[in-house]
């Protein structure tokens, strides 16, 4: 069975000062993805990475902007595919609170605040 979710919901995580603040919206259509990103960036200009993972039909793309490659944003699309939500989008935005979390951290760090969102999520079948 493939789920969806019905609004958008915000998860956050606090590691060492890090703020990891994750949003979790329904998304059909990557351009739609991606004005919701660009409004997201505008609104974060200070956070030093914006990661996203989404799952639209049979496309899915996730990115770690900068973070060490596998800690961010493909932990991100795991875990949409491991809740089997389809048409839906995660972004997280990260503010560096000074010390370096490490690779295993920082991964779990980021899926904390992604299913903080999805925990808040009112999610039903496709």
């Amino acid at each position: 069975m493939n789920y969806t979710v019905t609004n958008e919901s915000v998860g956050f995580v606090e590691v060492l000062k890090s703020k990891f603040t994750a949003f979790l919206f329904p998304c059909d259509d990557v351009e739609i993805f991606k004005k919701r990103l660009e409004e997201i960036r505008k609104a974060n200009p200070k956070a030093k990475h914006i990661v996203y993972a989404y799952r639209i039909g049979v496309n899915s793309k996730s990115t770690d902007d900068r973070e060490p490659k596998g800690t961010a944003g493909r932990p991100l699309l795991e875990l949409l595919n491991k809740k089997n939500l389809n048409n839906a989008a995660l972004i997280v935005v990260r503010y560096f609170g000074g010390s370096e979390l490490g690779a295993s951290r920082l991964l779990r760090t980021y899926v904390a605040s992604g299913v903080d969102a999805i925990n808040k999520a009112s999610i039903v079948e496709m």
